[in-house]
């Protein structure tokens, strides 16, 4: 590895909290040559780095995700943060809040597309 593997560690250990351990295991074993440094790389710095610090707890850093991720109009990234959401204990009605949100500072289209997504989700969870 060519970073601090203490970091891609800590990274490690925190993606799989947020998203899963079976989803980010599936997403490394699936990376070849080509996308496992980048893999790595992003564990280590988004995860290890960005989330690695006990300064934001993993819940208001999921909602400022979907906040920040909603408002770039990145849904397949949104779907996952929102199920990692989920799981660091962010509620239904704080998801709504959120996309409330998107819909003010970044337009009504952009609130629909994270509510169709968000309504994916949460029926998944069986949480609708």
């Amino acid at each position: 590895m060519s970073f601090d593997e203490d970091l891609f560690l800590k990274g490690l250990e925190q993606r799989k909290a947020t998203l899963g351990a079976e989803y980010v295991e599936k997403n490394l074993a699936a990376a070849d040559d080509f996308t496992r440094p980048f893999q790595e790389a992003m564990t280590a710095w988004c995860w290890g780095f960005g989330w690695g610090d006990d300064v934001i707890d993993p819940k208001t850093r999921s909602m400022m995700n979907l906040a920040m991720i909603g408002a770039l109009g990145k849904m397949h990234e949104w779907e996952i943060h929102c199920k990692g959401a989920l799981n660091n204990g962010v509620t239904k009605e704080e998801i709504r809040a959120i996309i409330h949100v998107v819909g003010i500072y970044c337009g009504v289209p952009q609130s629909l597309e994270c509510f169709r997504v968000a309504r994916k989700v949460l029926e998944e969870r069986d949480l609708l």
